[in-house]
């Protein structure tokens, strides 16, 4: 299939739309070659620039003067139809969206209830949840893979982590599902629906405190002098469902394509599942599921990469290109290899933004590979994979992913 180039938009500004989020690797590619940085526009309606280049990706996002608050951009914003500092409904009141100090104050307290420990113990969990996947599909046949495995893993892994019942699980994928593609009609009634979920369990857990992460959250609110309050109680629980599972199930689902498309890595990490942890890595700089950051606005004029930002400028930063540019041992990054002995990416961020949940979403993704690999020794796509027709990709947002990835299967 011959692609276009990336459309020009307005003052020659890269447009981000579906067309390019389904084809990312290659235009990326294309406007790394053209230099770091570059104007673009966006589904959203926004306007604002984009690096594509690892040194200067790792730059923006530890910049003094790119900060999450978007104050300086309020003009642009509300002409594009958003509106600063609205009632949490959305995912605004939490770490993610925060600057030091505030960041470092939600990310503190959020961290003394997500602790290593914690995640660590989920191992035998997740491995008792794929395998029931597996075993409640049929011997073989064809089915959607996102759906029958990769979709409900993290979903689950995610819930039980939060304390979250078991009859919201199905809701709980629809609406995180949605949470982040801002230009979908389901966007805000997701969020919406997932807001009143997750107070409403707020409310329950602090009369019935169970062994949960929403109630450890709980007691961090209720026994730190206030110091989080309930909106952002309610919005740092709603980050940690939608990035939890959103990066995850779409991780999870990049790198299985990535073996369907490359079946020597596939035979490889079968024959050496010791190579996994690795291979994650690898998976995460090859075609990472978080695609972009969130956006920084510039506090001030500036100037990245020889272009100048003026002040209110909207920045995000190509976190999947970063990867495709970054030095590499092993070899030519733009070749998928497993054995890769220190995959260098920018999956996660960098600096004091970098992803909470990393340790979570590795581990998922190591042991649903592996049980995945273990005991489903034939798998091959339904569908031809290399064509851009044959799959559906999320067509908005900052995540990359495909949403259905039928297969012909086999379990052993």
């Amino acid at each position: 299939m011959s692609l276009p180039e990336p459309r020009p938009g307005q003052d020659g500004r890269v447009v981000i739309d579906a067309a390019f989020k389904a084809d990312a690797p290659a235009r990326y590619a294309r406007l790394r070659a053209l230099g770091p940085v570059h104007p673009a526009e966006f589904q959203t309606g926004l306007e604002g620039w984009v690096v594509v280049g690892y040194d200067l990706a790792r730059e923006a996002l530890t910049h003094p003067a790119l900060l999450k608050d978007a104050t300086p951009a309020a003009e642009a914003l509300a002409a594009a139809g958003f509106v600063l500092h609205q009632p949490s409904v959305g995912l605004g009141a939490q770490m993610l969206e925060a600057d030091p100090p505030e960041h470092t104050r939600l990310r503190t307290l959020a961290a003394a209830a997500f602790t290593p420990r914690r995640t660590a113990e989920l191992a035998p969990r997740i491995e008792r949840i794929a395998h029931g996947l597996i075993d409640a599909m049929p011997p073989s046949g064809v089915l959607d893979l996102v759906e029958a495995f990769n979709a409900p893993l993290p979903a689950v892994v995610i819930a039980e982590l939060l304390g979250i019942p078991p009859e919201h699980h199905l809701d709980l994928r629809h609406w995180a599902g949605e949470a982040l593609q801002v230009d979908s009609p389901g966007h805000r009634p997701a969020l919406a629906a997932l807001h009143a979920l997750l107070a409403g369990l707020i409310a329950d857990k602090r009369r019935h405190p169970q062994d949960d992460l929403l109630s450890a959250l709980v007691a961090v609110r209720d026994q730190e002098d206030g110091r989080l309050s309930e909106q952002e109680l309610v919005g740092t629980a709603m980050m940690l469902v939608v990035a939890g599972y959103e990066s995850t199930v779409n991780l999870l689902g990049n790198a299985v394509l990535a073996l369907l498309r490359h079946p020597d890595q596939l035979r490889l990490l079968r024959e050496r599942p010791d190579l996994l942890p690795g291979a994650v890595e690898e998976f995460l700089r090859h075609d990472t599921s978080v695609e972009r950051s969130t956006n920084r606005y510039a506090a001030t004029d500036l100037e990245l990469g020889g272009v100048r930002i003026p002040r209110g400028g909207m920045l995000t930063v190509a976190l999947g290109s970063a990867g495709h540019d970054a030095p590499q041992a092993g070899g030519d990054p733009a070749v998928l290899d497993v054995t890769r002995p220190a995959a260098r990416h920018l999956a996660f961020g960098h600096g004091v933004h970098h992803c909470l949940g990393a340790p979570l979403a590795r581990l998922e993704t190591v042991v649903a590979l592996r049980t995945l690999l273990s005991r489903v020794p034939e798998l091959e796509p339904a569908a031809p994979v290399d064509s851009l027709d044959s799959l559906d990709w999320i067509g908005s947002g900052i995540i990359r992913g495909v949403r259905s990835l039928p297969v012909r299967y086999r379990v052993g």
